[in-house]
């Protein structure tokens, strides 16, 4: 039987000195935080330019302080709750007493399986929130000196899901595209999902392809038939 896997991922979030910042900023917590973080998709590693590290987190801070956390039916809301008791302790496992906690928001009180937005810097490449997919509203930050470390930094992970790159250096963007593993990838966007565009992953991420053109690949059959037009 064929099959096609959808498993999960480690995104990236690349951001380059160059890029609008308050942009990218404002963008970032949506990547990572909606649906309290249980998304595939979620650009849980956010790499920045060392050179606009302290910008960028004072961006991200005021973006994240911003977030309404709230009921899901409450139209306003923007993140709500974790599945169940169980989840938030194994998200609570990735944030200790001691962890690096740079930015955290709030929570509601009373019922509901509550875990605050989190940023967690610094934090270094084989800490088990880096390495790890969480699947909770935490996300991690990594500066990175240039192109070529941004890349070997996307690339440190098993899984390759999806991704963002923020610049306004057009052909930066293509080599940072090309060069990234991963089977979706947006520029100055967080998008990942079109129903015309073919989305899976590479490496531990999944095998084939959902959506476009290019999904019933999988569930196709390719038949060749010769016919003869010669006259008896």
């Amino acid at each position: 039987k064929r099959v096609t896997l959808e498993l999960g991922g480690k995104s990236a979030n690349v951001v380059f000195a160059d890029c609008d910042l308050e942009k990218a900023a404002a963008a970032a917590p949506s990547a990572v935080f909606a649906n309290s973080g249980q998304d595939c998709c979620a650009r849980s590693r956010i790499l920045v330019e060392r050179r606009v590290l302290d910008r960028f987190m004072s961006l991200l801070e005021r973006a994240v302080s911003a977030l309404r956390v709230g009921d899901p039916l409450d139209e306003k809301t923007e993140m709500g709750p974790l599945i169940s008791s169980s989840h938030r302790e194994t998200v609570a496992s990735f944030v200790p007493t001691d962890a690096p906690v740079a930015i955290q928001g709030e929570v509601p009180q009373g019922p509901g399986y509550w875990f605050p937005p989190t940023v967690l810097c610094p934090v270094g490449p084989n800490d088990r929130a880096v390495r790890d997919e969480i699947f909770g509203p935490v996300a991690v930050v990594l500066p990175f000196e240039d192109e070529a470390e941004a890349v070997r930094l996307a690339n440190d992970t098993i899984y390759g899901l999806s991704g963002s790159i923020w610049t306004r250096d057009v052909a930066r963007a293509l080599r940072i595209a090309r060069a990234i593993d991963t089977g979706n990838l947006s520029v100055n966007s967080n998008s990942s999902v079109r129903v015309s565009t073919p989305f899976g992953g590479f490496k531990q991420s999944g095998y084939g392809r959902e959506l476009g053109p290019h999904a019933t690949d999988a569930y196709s059959e390719l038949k060749t038939v010769f016919i003869s037009t010669e006259q008896d």
